[in-house]
C-alpha cells in the first residue's frame, strides 16, 4: 500500500458525527415594503419615478440612442438592438424590465431573457429599470429563493448606478457602468 493510499484510508476511517445545519431565521422588515425599497434605491444613489414622472423626464434628456426592451415602453427605442455589443458604445439610455426587487437593499433582479445583450445594463450611459411594485420581496433570502430554480444562463442584481471609491473616500458615480439608475414603479 502506497503512502497516499494509507493516508486516504486513515481519513476514511475517521468517524465524524452528523450535525444538522442551523435554522436560518426568517428575517423580516418592519414598515411599508415599497417605502423601504424606495429608501434603499435612494441610498444607493438611484432614483424612483412613477410612470408619469418618467414620461415627463425622458424628453428633457435628449438621448440620441435609446434601446427599450421594456414591455411598458416598447415604442421608446430610437435604434434596434444590434447583434454585436460593441455597436452600443455610445448608447445613451437602456430601458429594461426587472423581474423582482429586494426592499432591504434595493437590488433588482435582471435575467438574461430580458436583457437582449448581457452588456446592455453596463454599457449604457443611463439605465432605467421598470418594475412591478407587486414584485417586491423583503430580503435577499427571499430573493435567492426566487432565483433558485431559474433556467436562465445569466442573471444579476443591480442596486444603483455604478460606483467606486478610493482609500481617500472619494466616491465616483458611473465609473464602470451606468452613470444613473432610475426605477419606474408600475
Amino acid at each position: 500500500m502506497s503512502s497516499r493510499e494509507k493516508i486516504l484510508s486513515a481519513i476514511r476511517g475517521i468517524s465524524i458525527p452528523q450535525k444538522s445545519l442551523p435554522d436560518v431565521p426568517d428575517f423580516r422588515l418592519s414598515g411599508d415594503l415599497e417605502e423601504g425599497f424606495i429608501q434603499s434605491i435612494l441610498g444607493n444613489k438611484g432614483e424612483v419615478l412613477s410612470m408619469d414622472e418618467f414620461i415627463r423626464w425622458l424628453p428633457s434628456m435628449h438621448f440620441s440612442k435609446v434601446i427599450s426592451l421594456s414591455s411598458h415602453f416598447k415604442n421608446y427605442s430610437t435604434i434596434t438592438l444590434p447583434e454585436d455589443p460593441h455597436d452600443l458604445e455610445d448608447l445613451g439610455l437602456a430601458i429594461l424590465d426587472g423581474q423582482f426587487a429586494v426592499a432591504e437593499n434595493g437590488a433588482i433582479w435582471l435575467e438574461d431573457s430580458n436583457l437582449g445583450l448581457r452588456a446592455l445594463p453596463f454599457i449604457t450611459e443611463h439605465l432605467v429599470i421598470v418594475l412591478d411594485r407587486n414584485k417586491l420581496v423583503e430580503t435577499m433570502h427571499q430573493g435567492y429563493n426566487l432565483i433558485g430554480g431559474a433556467k436562465s444562463g445569466f442573471g444579476l442584481f443591480i442596486a444603483g448606478p455604478s460606483k467606486t471609491a478610493d482609500i481617500e473616500q472619494s466616491l465616483v458615480i458611473g465609473a464602470h457602468g451606468a452613470k444613473s439608475l432610475r426605477v419606474v414603479l408600475v
